[in-house]
């Protein structure tokens, strides 16, 4: 049982994203939802509006869902499309800016019984 949440095109480099997804994976939804409250990267709200959609999706796929038994099964950051900015340089020259967006999707399950 897993329901899935996905922003595209966050502005935030994958890399800089991922070093918060990170923190959350594996982790049960109410324990995700205070390690991003006190995380002070600028991203880890953005992650914590996907993450809020995963569980609420989670919510209305299974009607008789306890909530607290959700888990972040998976939490990724892919390559968006990249903006491509010019920086003027010396000697009429220009140099290539990338802007770098990214796509994050985050999956949440139920706990696996051992």
């Amino acid at each position: 049982m897993e329901a899935r949440a996905m922003a595209r095109t966050v502005r935030i480099s994958p890399r800089k994203a991922d070093r918060v997804l990170r923190l959350i994976r594996n982790q049960s939804v109410n324990r995700a939802e205070e390690i991003l409250e006190f995380t002070d990267r600028p991203i880890a709200k953005e992650i914590k509006k996907i993450l809020h959609s995963a569980a609420a999706n989670a919510r209305q796929k299974f009607e008789g869902l306890d909530a607290d038994t959700l888990v972040v099964r998976m939490a990724v950051s892919g390559a968006g499309p990249t903006m491509k900015r010019l920086m003027p340089r010396a000697q009429r020259r220009a140099t290539r800016i990338l802007k770098r967006t990214s796509h994050i999707t985050i999956v949440v399950g139920t706990k696996k019984a051992k």
